[in-house]
């Protein structure tokens, strides 16, 4: 199909619905934009809540790193985005874009025209769909939300802005789109309280040098871990990567490294500075670098128990999108996390919005009365 064929699907004409809601969107990145744009397109009202001052979340990059680089200290200066100054795409563009606005090359000598685009190109990209479909109309920038919860069956939504002024409003749905790379978990390791180096989790990490001459243990075997173990491998005397297991992959992307090593999961640490791993092996460490992945994290969304995070899982929810007992008017878009994430979100996006177009059963209505 021609690229300029599937754009103007975006572009379709609102259709009136046969319910027109006020809905609540938290986050403007990647997932909140697209979903924005699904929901106007079916006819409801939408508002994008956005704690930053521009769209694209996780993608824009900034040098800044959180006060405590390990992510324990609830009151530390916090970060939203992950991203580390070399990083660029795992997917190629093709998967990268909206299927109603692809990722094409664009001919301009400040963009990069890469088939894998550095980080820079796909928050250039989602800027560019956000000028195209005019989303930037429906977004409160600098405004974060605070709580959200259910009340006489409409949703009530505390937002707080950067000057300090609050802020309550009712909604009649809520989708939640503020992703899920920037609270840290971070590996368990008896005996780390006494240890005497340096830990940080790679939600902190932007560029190699602050490692330059240090011996660094790497926990995590994903697509950071390989990323980040080469970034600082160029700088630092040694680099050990641990994982619970060491996959082919990994121990093949060691070679071209004569200061790499691939090692068996830490066991342990001492407070002399030594790492210990499950083989045996061991070594005198000045740094743990924690590429762990992180944790789901909805901290001001109330609902009495009916959706929890229980060891990283979000749930209840049917096709990790509604919790049954909330659904449709509340969702969220995002969550799966071995995906192709663009593509995925607009699906999600445009089931959600269909959905909340069609009259919804509650406990004031009755199934014979001609609403549901």
């Amino acid at each position: 199909m021609p690229t300029t064929t599937i754009q103007m699907q975006c572009h379709l004409p609102i259709p009136q619905p046969l319910t027109s809601r006020h809905v609540a969107v938290i986050g403007a990145g990647a997932a909140g934009l697209v979903t924005a744009i699904e929901l106007r397109r079916e006819g409801h009202s939408v508002v994008v809540f956005e704690r930053g001052d521009q769209v694209g979340g996780t993608w824009i990059y900034t040098p800044k790193i959180e006060s405590d680089p390990i992510g324990f200290d609830p009151a530390r200066t916090k970060i939203h985005s992950s991203l580390y100054k070399s990083l660029r795409t795992n997917l190629p563009r093709e998967c990268m874009g909206f299927p109603c606005y692809p990722f094409v090359a664009k001919d301009d000598p400040d963009r990069d025209p890469r088939r894998y685009p550095g980080h820079r190109e796909v928050l250039l990209y989602l800027q560019d769909f956000t000028r195209e479909f005019r989303i930037d109309e429906l977004v409160r920038f600098e405004t974060e939300v605070v709580r959200v919860r259910l009340v006489e069956e409409k949703w009530k939504i505390k937002s707080k802005q950067r000057s300090g002024e609050d802020e309550t409003e009712i909604f009649d749905a809520v989708v939640i789109c503020n992703g899920h790379y920037t609270v840290p978990r971070v590996a368990q390791i008896p005996g780390i309280n006494e240890w005497p180096g340096k830990q940080m989790h790679s939600h902190n990490y932007r560029v190699p040098e602050p490692f330059r001459d240090q011996v660094v243990v790497l926990i995590g075997s994903s697509a950071s871990a390989v990323d980040i173990s080469r970034d600082i491998a160029g700088v630092a005397k040694e680099v050990h990567v641990a994982a619970r297991s060491v996959a082919d992959e990994t121990s093949e992307e060691q070679s071209g490294y004569d200061n790499m090593w691939a090692s068996s999961h830490d066991r342990s640490v001492r407070k002399d500075g030594t790492v210990f791993f499950q083989d045996g092996s061991f070594v005198h460490a000045d740094i743990i670098l924690h590429c762990t992945g992180y944790k789901y994290h909805f901290p001001f969304l109330e609902t009495n128990g009916i959706v929890n995070v229980d060891d990283n899982r979000v749930g209840p929810l049917y096709k990790h999108v509604f919790p049954p007992a909330l659904a449709p008017c509340l969702s969220f878009v995002g969550l799966p996390w071995k995906v192709v994430p663009f593509p995925m979100f607009e699906l999600q996006s445009k089931w959600i919005a269909g959905v909340l177009s069609k009259p919804i059963c509650t406990s004031n209505s009755r199934e014979d009365d001609g609403r549901c």
